[in-house]
């Protein structure tokens, strides 16, 4: 087995750490946990330099945003049941925007979709470059990240980069990915995702609270360090192997 013939192994997450020990039975001391970062592009700009961007892909003021392939792992069911809800109890009527490429087993998202008869709050905007998803993560009302598996969570340190206020998964490689700064929900609960997001919806310190924290729990992330220690590792092995 190649991993357990390699010299070091590189995760981004201690839990993956504990995944690759407990199911390859490899020696954790070879497994050596290296988070990853935001790009510097991601970062949060002012809510009237996304006009341009929210008028081109037809986006309304008061917005929800999703990034992320439309596939069963990032658990897009629950949270258009929960959108669902919010729509039919919550007057603002928010719009649900989700962002990124059509995956395998994704036509269970639009089928429902259809059948809740609430397309004409949804947006569908397939996979964007990162001018245009800087903007959407600038000025959502919250970007809500429901996935059921993670190593990481790369789109949660762009969001909260570009400073948008988060709800996630309480699963743990994403609780480490976002510390204290996100709103956590069962992935598998879509009445207390509904809460979540309603409850954000409604709070305007909060999502206020939520972003500061945000954008300050992504800058201790950089790929200056992720590059700096994958070096350092590199160095390490060929030592050891000389």
């Amino acid at each position: 087995m190649m991993a357990r013939a390699a010299r070091a192994i590189i995760v981004p997450s201690h839990a993956v750490k504990r995944e690759v020990c407990d199911h390859l039975r490899i020696d954790s001391r070879k497994i050596a946990v290296i988070p990853e970062a935001a790009r510097e592009a991601f970062q949060q700009i002012a809510t009237m330099e996304t006009e341009s961007v929210r008028r081109r892909l037809a986006i309304e003021d008061d917005f929800i945003l999703f990034v992320g392939t439309i596939e069963p792992r990032k658990n897009l069911l629950t949270l258009v049941r929960a959108f669902e809800e919010i729509v039919r109890s919550d007057s603002r009527r928010p719009q649900l925007v989700i962002a990124g490429a059509t995956g395998w087993l994704s036509q269970d998202v639009f089928a429902y979709v259809q059948a809740a008869g609430i397309s004409d709050r949804i947006r569908f905007v397939g996979y964007l470059a990162d001018h245009d998803l800087r903007a959407l993560y600038s000025a959502c009302r919250t970007f809500v990240y429901p996935s059921l598996y993670e190593g990481f969570g790369l789109p949660l340190l762009e969001a909260m980069a570009c400073g948008a206020p988060v709800i996630t998964s309480d699963t743990p490689s994403i609780r480490e990915t976002v510390g204290e700064a996100a709103l956590l929900v069962s992935p598998t609960d879509s009445s207390g995702l509904t809460q979540a997001i309603a409850r954000l919806l409604d709070n305007a310190a909060e999502r206020q609270e939520r972003s500061v924290a945000g954008m300050r729990h992504a800058r201790k992330f950089s790929w200056e360090k992720t590059a700096r220690a994958t070096l350092d590792l590199y160095r390490e092995v060929l030592k050891k192997g000389n």
